[in-house]
């Protein structure tokens, strides 16, 4: 199973990408950790290692999935390159692509949330006016996707996105 999320900075992927890897369980790939880690190794901070952190995300998703293991990752994925990508790696293990798109209906929390927001990475948070311009570029998934808003609680969304997730039961008979 591969289960992406996407959705603009501080609408709640990182947090709903956890439950959703201790609840299944699943390995979670998050893209700002790992150019993070890019970047506390000495790399210098930019495109490269923002591109460089989607690949190693997807690469260990592919991993993963062929491996027959369970994946959620977790990364805005606002542009094509990086959607089609996704596509490809779930083609190519024979996955469906299951999306969840993260928002946040509520635009003071959202704002909130961001500029209080430090989660310990080597790399900066965005602003509330680049997520704004982000907003204003942002295409919605030509995929089938569950939307889930932060402004409602964890373990609201998290069984939203498990029960949008289960593989159906069969019903009688062997």
């Amino acid at each position: 199973m591969m289960i992406l999320l996407s959705g603009l900075p501080g609408t709640g992927k990182s947090t709903l990408a956890q439950a959703l890897g201790r609840a299944l369980p699943a390995a979670v790939f998050s893209v700002d950790p790992i150019e993070s880690t890019m970047v506390t190794a000495g790399l210098p901070r930019g495109f490269t290692t923002g591109l460089a952190a989607y690949g190693v995300a997807q690469r260990l998703t592919g991993d993963h999935l062929a491996l027959g293991q369970s994946v959620v990752a977790d990364a805005v994925n606002d542009v094509e390159e990086a959607r089609d990508a996704w596509r490809e790696i779930a083609a190519r293990n024979g996955v469906r692509l299951r999306v969840v798109e993260c928002v946040c209906s509520d635009p003071a929390l959202h704002r909130e949330r961001l500029e209080a927001r430090d989660r310990g990475l080597a790399i900066p948070e965005p602003t509330w006016d680049s997520v704004q311009r982000r907003r204003d570029e942002w295409t919605p998934w030509p995929e089938q996707t569950i939307v889930v808003d932060s402004a409602r609680s964890l373990s609201e969304n998290l069984s939203r996105v498990l029960a949008a997730h289960r593989p159906p039961r069969h019903r009688g008979g062997i």
